[in-house]
């Protein structure tokens, strides 16, 4: 049986206006849409890889957009998790799709394809500003380089997830959370009382694995951990630390040895390139972002490497500056390209694909939510609805905020034993960094 593909473009259209050019909304444009039917859904292509990718030498974008319809009882939280992306950037790539009632069969882009980071392809990097991390294993002379990317969720504001050189220096499973003084008073503040000492379990924010990271300025006591609430990946949710989702932090926990560098960044314009034209990933600044990154091109100009600019010049191409400053009004979340011939979606082409999970993913596809899925849904609509009215992160740094921070506030347990053969400290240990 012939196999029937449904090929996905975006179409940007583009307005010129006094300022200059503008990205409108993009829409998605269906090309040969197979009926909805069980033998056209087996048709679809599988999923491409979204988590581990083999590097070629100078290679800087991986991965590819996807696109799939939502199935009975999904909402785009599943779809995020399910392709390993984070919340945000799912429901920034389709801002006019209802994360929580849209009907079943609509198509939802699935932002699976990375510019990497502008750092050295060492150990962990994090870029706060994609809300990312990359992991890049250690590997022989030879040998190519490998990338492992996963969402995290990040600091909110007036708690920013620190940026700079750190490293990993402890394993701890099944973690117990010494609640931070800053944190009981904001809890008791807002009527919902926490113990002094959360235990471990499935309703622990630390989830059941996390790794310390070295004290960094102020920052005294952060994690890389998982959590109790996988739909706050991807978002700004934490007092500090960075969230996985639990089969990531699961995976990085056994692959990750302690002295791993840890770099943090935040980088919300990335270039690269990519099928012979320079793309540019646009997240866009962080609310508490102050860089002037709309009135400065020098910004962006350090975004571009060595390595590209000869790139450009081998294709005797030059960067179309109205739609980097489009891009930077309007960002779009997935790679666009921004010099050669066209506008700036032609050239971006996702496949629909089927909706389940890629080969070679860490999840099994089971929540172990503490909650039942409604519960938890309705929980996040709230937090949601929170968010577009301000009620959530109100852009005011908190008083004490980074009490969980300060120096001397130090674990119960050694902060930089070895693990064990399993990768793990001991089952149960007690952690008073934030979540």
């Amino acid at each position: 049986m012939k196999r029937t593909h449904s090929c996905v473009s975006f179409a940007v259209c583009l307005s010129l206006a006094a300022g200059g050019c503008t990205v409108l909304h993009a829409h998605v444009r269906t090309v040969a849409a197979p009926p909805q039917t069980a033998a056209a859904v087996a048709t679809l292509p599988a999923p491409v890889q979204t988590e581990r990718f083999v590097l070629k030498p100078g290679q800087s974008v991986i991965g590819a957009v996807q696109v799939v319809r939502i199935k009975p009882h999904q909402v785009l939280s599943d779809i995020a998790r399910l392709f390993d992306v984070g919340n945000d950037a799912i429901q920034h790539a389709n801002p006019k799709v209802d994360p929580w009632l849209a009907p079943v069969g609509t198509r939802v882009v699935v932002p699976t394809q990375f510019i990497l980071p502008d750092a050295p392809h060492v150990g962990i990097v994090v870029n706060v500003a994609a809300m990312r991390l990359f992991y890049f294993p250690p590997h022989k002379p030879g040998q190519p380089q490998v990338v492992i990317t996963h969402p995290v969720g990040i600091g909110r504001v007036g708690w920013p997830t620190y940026t700079g050189l750190t490293r990993v220096v402890g394993h701890i499973a099944h973690p117990a959370w010494i609640v931070p003084p800053s944190i009981l008073a904001e809890h008791a503040q807002e009527g919902v009382p926490l113990p002094q000492v959360v235990p471990a379990g499935p309703t622990n924010p630390l989830g059941n694995w996390a790794m310390p990271l070295s004290p960094a300025g102020y920052y005294a006591n952060v994690l890389i951990h998982g959590t109790d609430k996988p739909a706050g990946v991807g978002r700004r949710v934490s007092h500090g630390c960075i969230h996985l989702y639990p089969e990531d932090i699961k995976q990085l926990f056994r692959e990750v040895p302690n002295g791993t560098p840890v770099r943090i960044v935040n980088q919300p314009f990335l270039f690269g390139w990519s099928h012979g034209r320079l793309y540019m990933q646009a997240y866009g600044p962080l609310q508490d972002d102050k860089r002037p990154w709309k009135t400065n091109a020098t910004l962006l100009d350090r975004m571009l490497t060595r390595g590209l600019i000869h790139d450009l010049a081998r294709a005797q191409q030059r960067i179309d500056w109205r739609r980097v400053r489009s891009l930077v009004a309007d960002p779009k979340v997935v790679p666009l390209p921004v010099s050669g011939q066209g506008l700036v979606g032609e050239g971006l082409k996702a496949m629909l694909v089927q909706n389940r999970l890629p080969k070679g993913s860490a999840w099994n596809g089971k929540t172990h939510l503490p909650l039942t899925t409604a519960q938890f849904r309705k929980i996040m609509a709230r937090y949601d609805a929170g968010l577009k009215h301000g009620r959530v992160a109100d852009g005011k740094t908190r008083h004490g905020a980074h009490d969980a921070h300060k120096a001397g506030e130090e674990p119960a347990t050694a902060r930089s034993a070895d693990p064990s053969a399993d990768g793990s400290s001991s089952a149960a240990r007690a952690h008073p960094a934030a979540p």
